[in-house]
């Protein structure tokens, strides 16, 4: 149960808005929450897209009071080109964003009401360019806060995964491209007709740049910590849930950097660690103002003495589409990687994973249509039936391999790691492996799995088809995890060569032969408990709902043509912020269609439906993304329609044929 704070140790100002100009004249506009204090104290930025006045309003007003009523001024900036800002909004994490975020930086220290400390701190977005600002090194940015991110832009975002391209890739720029079409707030800025045009006149497709760069070259480079860990100097706590696609990046941190730094891994999904489904929550904003205040403001709060890792180990429970509680229990590691994780070796071997080596072959020809029960690559929680069904039918469409019942508990944490000898009679493809724990009744839970797109298997910065009918020894890394196996239950590893709809699948189904496989589990023995103090916050907006949130995830089978179709719907419904008088609506449908014997008849569709309402202002946008595919080409057309009161306004459509490049 969440504890709502109204009172604080201190007042807290609230300044809205507040413009700081670039050094090339564009303003950013800015809302403060500021302690009321004759001391000077330190300040925490959040610089983000998402529209500080209608969007990220409902979890500001929870969070940022709570830390500035506690002496801690927290600072939400609008990118340039988004919200209320000057300019336009090109790209995700671009070097202008990055110099913007530094000026920023500059400004907030200077400020007479600052103690000259600075931090960072954000989830998704805000958590990347936290990282990539921390990289750059700007004087005053003292700690940051990175949740739900990554520190690899091509191999761990949205984009891609183990070199194969997500359809999230596709859905994520429909939003982006929604999003960029909205007007300014007119109470922010009387221009905000002007601005309005000049964005709906250079919004455009971000996929077509996306799809084009399938490698990891530059583009993904830039902004990429992972390309030199040692540029980030300053102490780093990074969080992430495990029903999120962005978890993996906090063991790499706390493996790789060298500064001080923190790790948290919860239950959670793309959502802060005291707000948002499934939890149980924690008091995350108790541990930002430890960081913060022992960081920025020099006090001796303890936050150093915790485990560098703190880690939620999720429990067994019947598989669900969404959950409001896991079960689990908390684990603290003091250094990571630890002593206290051994790796044991098992063997594939005739259907069986062992202690002893076989040298059988086996193979395995996927229909497209595997992966289906599997869920959302880029499920965001709130109760939305995003996650893995029971894999019993994922697993009949795979190649399966079984330990025999454990006759003792066990915990893995951290990634596994198969290698295998591979034989493909196509020389493009997917190697996808599943690691799922089997309860005695049969019922199949998927733990963690990875994917690799096998053109990249000597690199994600080369394009390398395989050789067809000849062994080619090929490792794959699953995603992390920490979960607790019952005595009596079964591991089983699942190979397939097709994981619709959440990778867009390769041009042919190609028939995989695997011999002398070896997986690598990461065992863990030893506890430290770790408790936490109960979820706090500052009180909610007050708000109307005008009309109700619903959410779908459909999955039909046509047995006369042979199509299988996934159909998911997520509206967030329409919401009036009283004391503003703005309305907003959100809403999203996705519609994936294959048959099982052709993945070049594979489809998909993105469509967004946002819009706002704030004095002149009655915005809605439409907008549309698909994408098709034969054997050398994808497919891409887009659509976007913006009304001002019902009427178009303005109508941006195209589209572009762009090479597979081994996709």
């Amino acid at each position: 149960m969440t504890v709502v704070r109204s009172e604080f140790p201190l007042a807290v100002k609230v300044v809205d808005t507040v413009w700081i100009t670039m050094p090339d004249g564009m303003r950013l506009a800015t809302t403060l929450w500021l302690p009321v204090t004759d001391a000077k104290v330190p300040v925490v930025v959040e610089l983000i897209p998402y529209r500080r006045r209608d969007g990220t309003v409902f979890r500001d007003v929870e969070l940022h009071p709570y830390l500035a009523g506690n002496g801690v001024a927290y600072v939400r900036v609008d990118l340039r080109g988004s919200g209320d800002s000057d300019g336009l909004l090109r790209d995700e994490y671009t070097q202008q964003e990055q110099a913007d975020c530094c000026f920023v930086i500059d400004w907030l220290s200077k400020q007479d009401w600052c103690n000259g400390s600075v931090g960072m701190c954000g989830i998704s977005w805000g958590g990347f360019n936290a990282l990539q600002v921390a990289a750059l090194q700007p004087p005053a940015l003292k700690a940051i806060i990175t949740l739900c991110a990554s520190d690899d832009r091509h191999s761990d975002d949205v984009h891609y995964m183990g070199g194969a391209m997500l359809t999230e890739n596709i859905s994520w720029s429909n939003v982006m491209m929604s999003m960029n079409a909205l007007p300014p707030d007119p109470r922010a800025r009387d221009d905000w007709r002007e601005v309005w045009q000049a964005r709906l006149e250079a919004n455009s497709c971000w996929a077509e740049r996306w799809i084009t760069h399938a490698t990891r070259d530059g583009y993904w480079q830039q902004g990429s910590v992972s390309q030199d860990y040692s540029k980030v100097k300053i102490p780093v706590l990074a969080g992430a849930g495990w029903d999120d696609s962005y978890s993996n990046f906090v063991m790499r941190l706390l493996e790789n950097l060298s500064g001080p730094r923190l790790g948290i891994l919860g239950p959670w999904s793309h959502a802060f660690p005291c707000r948002g489904a499934p939890g149980p929550h924690i008091g995350w904003l108790q541990e930002c103002l430890r960081w913060w205040k022992h960081w920025l403001g020099g006090e001796a709060t303890g936050i150093m003495d915790e485990p560098m890792l703190r880690v939620w180990v999720s429990g067994q429970e019947e598989p669900a589409a969404s959950y409001e509680v896991h079960q689990g229990r908390w684990v603290g590691e003091r250094v990571w990687p630890s002593g206290n994780v051994r790796k044991r070796t098992l063997y594939l071997s005739d259907g069986l994973l062992g202690d002893a080596a076989g040298g059988e072959v086996s193979t395995v020809k996927s229909p497209a249509t595997a992966g289906i029960e599997c869920g959302r690559w880029g499920g965001y929680g709130g109760g939305a039936p995003d996650l893995p069904l029971d894999q019993r039918r994922e697993d009949a469409r795979a190649l399966c391999f079984d330990t025999v019942p454990l006759d003792a508990p066990l915990t893995l944490i951290g990634g596994p790691v198969l290698q295998v000898d591979l034989v493909s009679d196509q020389p493009l493809g997917h190697l996808i492996a599943r690691l799922c724990v089997v309860a005695p009744d049969g019922t199949s839970s998927l733990a963690c799995y990875g994917v690799l797109n096998l053109a990249r298997r000597n690199g994600m910065d080369r394009n390398d088809p395989m050789p067809v009918v000849e062994a080619v020894r090929v490792r794959l890394r699953l995603d992390d995890l920490a979960r607790d196996v019952p005595a009596g239950y079964r591991l089983r590893l699942a190979i397939s060569n097709q994981h619709w709809p959440i990778l867009w699948p390769q041009p042919s189904l190609a028939t995989y032969a695997i011999s002398n496989g070896v997986l690598t589990l990461p065992v863990h023995q030893g506890d430290e408990a770790v408790t936490w103090q109960p979820p706090e916050n500052a009180p909610s907006l007050v708000t109307e709902t005008l009309s109700p949130s619903e959410s779908s995830r459909v999955i039909s089978h046509d047995v006369g043509r042979g199509e299988v179709k996934v159909t998911l719907r997520e509206h967030a419904g329409a919401t009036l912020i009283v004391d503003r008088g703005i309305a907003v609506f959100d809403g999203s449908n996705e519609i994936y269609t294959i048959h099982a014997d052709d993945p070049l008849c594979a489809s998909m569709t993105s469509e967004t439906l946002t819009g706002t309402k704030s004095g002149p202002v009655d915005a809605s946008v439409l907008a549309r993304t698909s994408l098709s595919a034969d054997a050398t080409h994808f497919n891409l057309s887009w659509l976007v329609e913006t009304r001002d009161h019902g009427e178009i306004i303005h109508r941006m459509e195209g589209s572009k044929r762009l090479p597979r490049g081994g996709l």
